[in-house]
């Protein structure tokens, strides 16, 4: 497998993916009609740019993550340290999430400004090695500089499905002004309710599923084999059936494994690949050959 190629494609694919996130900001925004074409414009500029420089602050505190007191879980410590070695990136700030799902993510604009958010329910419930597995797939992420951009979809989804709430509640209430004032008119505004947050979230899905498989690849060079991997994947998505996370669903994305809830249509908009199929490509990987540690 080349590495490179396949993280060059991925980025090409999910920047246009994040752009057609921003146009479609813009464009449920030009419901409203008058300067509201151009208010969400600067909204889609400003939500970029605050995701490119605060969407590690903002995940974090999403997640009610704590930063790792200086001398806890020395074992932790020891294991992103000897990743981070592996992988020739700086060691990330480590933060602890207080709930029991087993799960973690990464998140930052940078290498150098890199976290890596484990659940204490990751740290209690899994041997050490799949500990050590699931944190290869997150320094995967930070390897494959995709964390920033997963982020600054995760943000401008969340402030489609806001917009689309806001215009909602305008129509229920009659808030909403002269039809007149929109270029799409009711029915735009209608059609942005409905369709904007759906078309957000296959978007969003889009650009999650295709760094997923990247990353579980690139963590079994950083392994050397795709067991441990392997195995803490089919243990968080027990996990996460067992204990889903009250998460707000823009930033579902970021997690290993999906932290929600499955029920009912919620499964049609996954923002992960299935879990079976997963597991079957880092098996196939681990099969053909175990390979050298990956290093640039």
């Amino acid at each position: 497998m080349n590495i490179n190629a396949t993280r060059a494609a991925a980025h090409l694919r999910t920047w246009l993916l994040v752009a057609g996130l921003t146009a479609l900001l813009v464009a449920t925004g030009a419901t409203i009609g008058g300067a509201g074409l151009y208010i969400f414009v600067l909204l889609a500029v400003a939500m970029n740019a605050a995701g490119y420089w605060f969407s590690d602050r903002i995940a974090l505190a999403a997640s009610h993550a704590q930063p790792l007191a200086p001398g806890a879980l020395p074992q932790l410590r020891a294991m992103v340290a000897q990743l981070a070695g592996r992988a020739q990136l700086p060691i990330p700030r480590i933060y602890v999430i207080p709930n029991e799902q087993p799960n973690a993510f990464a998140t930052g604009r940078d290498p150098q400004h890199a976290a890596i958010a484990v659940t204490s329910g990751l740290l209690h419930n899994l041997p050490e090695d799949q500990i050590r597995g699931v944190l290869a797939h997150e320094f995967s992420h930070i390897k494959n500089r995709d964390i920033l951009v997963s982020s600054v979809a995760a943000m401008i989804a969340g402030a489609i499905s806001a917009l689309a709430s806001v215009l909602q509640f305008s129509l229920l209430f009659g808030g909403g002004g002269d039809e007149e004032d929109s270029p799409l008119g009711l029915f735009g505004a209608i059609a942005a309710i409905v369709v904007a947050p759906i078309a957000a979230t296959l978007l969003q899905l889009a650009v999650s599923r295709q760094r997923e498989y990247l990353a579980d690849a690139t963590a079994v060079r950083l392994l050397g084999s795709a067991a441990p991997l392997a195995d803490a994947l089919q243990t968080l998505e027990h996990g996460a059936q067992a204990i889903p996370m009250q998460v707000n669903p823009a930033t579902a994305s970021l997690y290993a494994v999906n932290p929600l809830r499955r029920e009912g249509l919620a499964t049609l908009f996954m923002t992960h690949p299935p879990l079976a199929e997963r597991i079957r490509r880092l098996r196939a990987i681990d099969s053909v050959s175990r390979g050298p540690v990956y290093a640039r």
